[in-house]
């Protein structure tokens, strides 16, 4: 589970901005909506995260955070081209950017994500009975971009994944890389005979991205935690298209064309059933229509329900590996009463056996009624553009039986849009 998100100098995050998840022991067990942090622990955190604001807050900067920690992990070893000390403009730099003011760029832009995991993760799956807390972290040095003044994160100064084998104890170097590329490591994480590969890192890449090059164990298993992050954000890559998520996600996988066409009637009323079928240039959509004779291709589908088919892969997928579903704008075209639908799949312990996790931005601010406190956090900018983030839970004086919906658009908790 992924209970804490820590952001610095990333986008309008100027200042260190701290999403904590963990629950105070006197908080209630309200039924299914928080979960340990992992098997055995005390500590819980809310298995649905959703942020309100107004327009250009800030609120797809911190799920776009989470998804940047995930893509550097596993793909910016390849998706990255080499450094070079004169690089062209746009090339070797990290797909993110810094707080835009001129005092900012000679600070360090960092992220890092608490998640837990398995204590002696370098065991066999069946032998992994035991589980704590670990963070991964990773910082960046600003360098000028070459025609301006403008500086992008380009250089990792330090990166470092750090175990806490006891609840309350100190925490454990795993591996940790200074601003000089040197590695040291835990002797679970397993150096012996990757020296020669370790010297190499690029500046701008990931220890792990790396070392998956030479099929490193320990990495592969960090790689594959970094997997279980599930987003509609994409990094460095071109919007998926209707036909590309039909083709690659529903085409070879009929359980989940089966699950979708279990839901897509809640979406669509008019929608009896979706189809794949194969065509001259690959699979394709049609969807059988209540009342119509001949099915519709996606082309002529709502905004919505496309909106839907291109999510829900994430969203089940989430579910099954009790992973994180991390899911930009989830209200856009999709009606408000359908969304406290979704946010109950993960409240379901039939559908969510795993405590998976869904993160969401949301401007339909009607789904706080159908939150608790702890699952709502807020984003607002201030006159100088910084993103400043708060959970409902910190507002003073928020009683759980108060109307969250009224109280939001009357002003009273704040990151809502100056009108007249």
């Amino acid at each position: 589970m992924l209970f804490r998100l820590e952001l610095e100098n990333f986008y309008s995050v100027r200042d260190l901005q701290v999403i904590d998840l963990r629950l105070a022991d006197n908080v209630p067990a309200i039924a299914h909506r928080f979960a340990p942090i992992h098997l055995g622990s005390k500590e819980r955190a809310p298995k649905v995260v959703t942020i309100f604001g107004p327009n250009a807050s800030g609120k797809s900067m911190v799920l776009r955070g989470l998804t940047f920690l995930s893509w550097f992990v596993q793909h910016s070893f390849l998706q990255l081209p080499a450094a070079t000390d004169q690089p062209p403009p746009g090339t070797g730099f990290q797909p993110c950017e810094r707080f835009y003011s001129r005092d900012a760029s000679d600070k360090l832009t960092r992220l890092c994500a608490h998640f837990t995991g398995a204590l002696n993760f370098s065991e066999p799956p069946e032998k992994r009975n035991r589980f704590c807390r670990y963070a991964y972290e990773v910082s960046f040095r600003s360098e000028a971009a070459a025609h301006g003044f403008i500086r992008k994160p380009r250089t990792v100064v330090h990166e470092s994944v750090r175990q806490w084998p006891e609840p309350t104890g100190k925490s454990v170097r795993v591996f940790e890389r200074n601003e000089r590329g040197e590695v040291a490591a835990s002797k679970e994480f397993g150096l012996s005979g990757y020296e020669k590969i370790i010297d190499k890192v690029r500046s701008n890449a990931s220890v792990i991205s790396t070392l998956l090059q030479f099929d490193h164990p320990p990495s592969i298993l960090m790689r594959d935690v970094a997997r279980t992050v599930l987003s509609n954000i994409r990094i460095e890559r071109l919007e998926l298209t209707d036909d590309t998520v039909l083709r690659t996600a529903y085409a070879p996988n009929l359980p989940l064309l089966e699950a979708l066409n279990r839901d897509i009637e809640r979406i669509d009323l008019g929608i009896r059933a979706i189809r794949i079928v194969p065509g001259t240039q690959g699979p394709f959509a049609q969807f059988d229509h209540y009342g119509l004779s001949d099915p519709l291709p996606i082309q002529l589908e709502s905004h919505g329900t496309r909106q839907f088919i291109r999510i829900f892969p994430m969203i089940v997928q989430a579910l099954q590996i009790g992973g994180v579903a991390v899911i930009d704008e989830l209200d856009q075209s999709i009606h408000p009463s359908i969304l406290p639908e979704i946010i109950r799949w993960f409240h379901d312990p039939q559908r969510n056996p795993h405590d998976a996790q869904l993160w969401i931005t949301c401007q339909a601010a009607s789904l706080l009624e159908d939150l608790e406190k702890e699952e709502v956090f807020f984003c607002e900018k201030s006159r100088e553009g910084e993103t400043r983030i708060y959970g409902l839970r910190d507002v003073q004086a928020v009683r759980r039986t108060d109307n969250f919906y009224k109280k939001y658009l009357g002003g009273v908790y704040g990151a809502v849009p100056k009108v007249g």
